[in-house]
């Protein structure tokens, strides 16, 4: 999944974003709300995280001008205003949820993670194709209860594609999402990322395919995994 973090202050938006990487998040950042407005017309975001005292643009302003054009991109407020009022305003103008300075970094992270759950249709963490299950709460994926070991890029693969279940997603827009703008999206990385994950899933589903891909198209979960949820 990728976010945007929008903070001023450097070291603080350093440790955000060293952080969030450390749990599989693709992260860019920016230093005021202009360019926040310049990236999130680039690049397809799932979450901002955004401060309110800004330059060149204060949070607010920023806030508002997204929702504008965009509706559905989820923005949590991370603002040493920690007023009622100022926690109100916020989630009045538009944003998904409001933490105040100083906060703990876990809290965050579950936060984040809670925002980006909604995109499931289902309210549960877990989610299911036949044997293998997917838990975005632990951030680890299961087949016949055996964990299969992954790196934090590949989960992220598998989960967007959990995510998108029911349509065929390019290569193009896999790496919008799993990687952020400092990835060299020329290199091969992508499919060792893909083959990897693909190998070690082979491991423990035989002969059948989770992923598949359509030449030019892009790749989608095989529909012969039946989502339990639908039955």
């Amino acid at each position: 999944m990728r976010v945007l973090v929008v903070e001023d202050e450097m070291s603080l938006q350093k440790a955000l974003c060293n952080g969030l990487k450390k749990y599989g998040y693709a992260v860019d950042p920016a230093n005021d709300g202009k360019q926040a407005l310049e990236l999130i017309d680039i690049y397809p975001y799932d979450l901002v995280v955004l401060d309110l005292n800004l330059p060149k643009m204060n949070g607010m302003d920023v806030l508002k001008e997204v929702r504008k054009t965009n509706k559905g991109l989820r923005v949590l407020i991370l603002s040493a205003r920690a007023e009622v009022e100022d926690k109100i305003s916020g989630l009045d103008a538009g944003a998904n949820d409001y933490l105040s300075k100083p906060f703990h970094f876990k809290e965050l992270e579950a936060r984040i993670r809670a925002l980006l759950r909604r995109e499931f249709i289902q309210k549960d963490s877990v989610h299911t194709h036949e044997n293998v299950k997917l838990d975005t709460a632990l951030k680890c994926v299961t087949v016949n209860e055996q964990k299969v070991e992954l790196t934090k890029k590949e989960y992220s693969i598998l989960e967007y594609l959990f995510m998108n279940k029911d349509r065929i997603v390019s290569a193009e827009e896999l790496i919008e999402h799993v990687w952020d703008s400092e990835a060299d999206l020329f290199s091969n990385s992508f499919k060792v990322h893909i083959n990897s994950l693909k190998k070690k899933l082979a491991k423990y589903i035989g002969d059948k395919e989770l992923i598949n891909n359509t030449r030019g198209l892009g790749y989608f979960i095989s529909k012969e995994f039946a989502d339990d949820t639908t039955k």
